[in-house]
């Protein structure tokens, strides 16, 4: 290897760069080239990174970066150092202007994992792809432990950890996921998302239908949230974003008539659909995300509450839960909610509700809206008089829970504070969810006093 600008150095110096289309639409993109220098960074390859990236922001396109890299060529010092820090600064000039999105493509280590880190969207290649702060060599190196690549940061564990958004079978699935995600985001922060079929269905169908008979009889019977999401959007389509990080909360991108909105969604068949720290900040993120984007939310609840214990105290889930309520507080695009069975205590609230700042709130029949469960309520308010019926107490306690699912956890309490603006059949939630977009198009943020800046959100 020559020494650092040498003009025997390959002119690429490791990165390839330029511009092309995805859908018709603009986009600006560089790929490592792991048969140079190992795909490092030096002074060259940081500068035409940093190029594209200032040329991204002059032409207000997405940013899509292919990683192959091992990080900071060691020969070229504190450059190569100087040079990451140089492209961290332009992803703040970047970020909620475009989409920023990294396709992970082989082992990526230190400044080149930290990077990607940094942009919207991550998607990494199974079996194939890397990334971690240091590789295993220097792990070993440096503290003796001995680790395989795959178990310190393949593309799987990162997902786990909510690092990386999406894990694809091969390289062509992970370009092609990326394709379809640029098709449900628009070019940036001022144009519109793509128009895809608009005036699809326009009234009842069959599939509207069997959600009135979709639901278990049970509260406490699982069932899965994507069924409903894809009975309630555009053509049953939805592109899910950290599947594999958090599946207690569902995060995805979909469309109504045509128009690309953002759904969150609790997974009643993971920890019943509880909060916990790690769904918290994943919907956080993607809630910051549509709003930068001026993509509407909508939020699908079934929630019983915040997952209580002492690992999430000891980890901050107050603080860190908090991210939630400040991203639903602070997003100022639109809001629906709709309530499809429990939403009870702080879930009840961070989840889209109306209090917080959503703009339109609907309900199902089945839906329990309290500060918490039937069978907790009963258990803390009339435990004396079960314990007094002695033998009967079982039959006096469902009572008890019978009364209270149908005078106190109803939704129709809810919707006579003005909490709920419409209790509705399923079968309508298609197209109520339709005509609340419809009459939100136009919703124009509420000013504030002026300041520097929030510090609502917890970081």
């Amino acid at each position: 290897m020559k020494a650092p600008g040498s003009p025997d150095n390959p002119l690429g110096d490791g990165i390839v760069t330029g511009r092309g289309t995805v859908g018709g639409r603009p986009v600006i993109v560089y790929s490592h080239d792991n048969t140079v220098f190992g795909g490092s960074l030096g002074e060259m390859f940081g500068r035409k990174v940093v190029s594209m990236m200032e040329l991204a922001a002059r032409t207000a396109c997405p940013l899509i970066g292919i990683n192959d890299s091992g990080g900071a060529r060691i020969q070229d010092a504190v450059t190569s150092l100087a040079f990451y820090s140089e492209i961290g600064r332009r992803q703040r000039l970047l970020s909620g202007l475009v989409p920023q999105i990294s396709i992970m493509l082989g082992k990526c280590a230190g400044g080149a994992a930290y990077s990607p880190a940094c942009t919207d969207f991550v998607v990494a290649v199974q079996d194939q792809s890397f990334m971690f702060v240091t590789g295993p060599d220097v792990l070993k190196a440096v503290t003796g432990e001995s680790i395989s690549a795959e178990d310190l940061g393949g593309a799987t564990k990162q997902a786990s950890y909510g690092t990386v958004h999406h894990v694809s079978k091969s390289e062509s699935d992970a370009f092609e996921w990326v394709k379809t995600l640029l098709g449900y985001l628009p070019s940036n922060c001022h144009e519109q998302a793509p128009l895809v079929n608009p005036g699809l269905e326009p009234s009842i169908t069959e599939s509207d239908l069997g959600l009135d008979t979709f639901l278990p009889d049970s509260d406490n019977t699982a069932y899965d949230m994507h069924d409903i999401i894809m009975r309630v959007f555009d053509d049953g389509d939805f592109h899910e974003i950290g599947e594999l990080y958090a599946p207690n909360v569902i995060t995805a991108f979909t469309r109504v008539d045509g128009r690309t909105v953002g759904v969150v969604a609790n997974q009643p068949t993971y920890l019943s659909g509880a909060l916990d720290i790690a769904s918290s900040e994943k919907a956080a993120r993607f809630i910051y995300i549509c709003d930068a984007f001026a993509i509407p939310v909508v939020f699908l609840v079934d929630i019983p509450g915040y997952l209580p214990g002492l690992e999430q105290e000891r980890a901050g889930v107050i603080y860190r839960g908090a991210k939630l309520l400040a991203a639903v507080i602070e997003s100022t695009v639109p809001k629906v909610t709709v309530v499809i069975r429990k939403a009870y205590g702080g879930g009840y609230a961070v989840m889209g509700s109306k209090n917080l700042g959503a703009d339109l709130n609907f309900a199902w029949p089945t839906a329990r809206i309290a500060v918490m469960g039937a069978e907790g309520a009963v258990g803390l308010l009339r435990r004396r008089e079960i314990e007094a019926a002695g033998a009967d107490g079982p039959r006096v306690r469902q009572q008890f829970i019978d009364f209270y699912n149908e005078h106190v956890a109803t939704p129709y309490t809810a919707a006579e504070r003005g909490y709920i603006d419409a209790v509705i059949e399923p079968s309508q939630t298609r197209l109520e969810i339709r005509r609340a977009l419809k009459l939100l198009a136009d919703k124009t943020p509420e000013p504030l006093p002026p300041r520097r800046r929030s510090l609502l959100r917890p970081v």
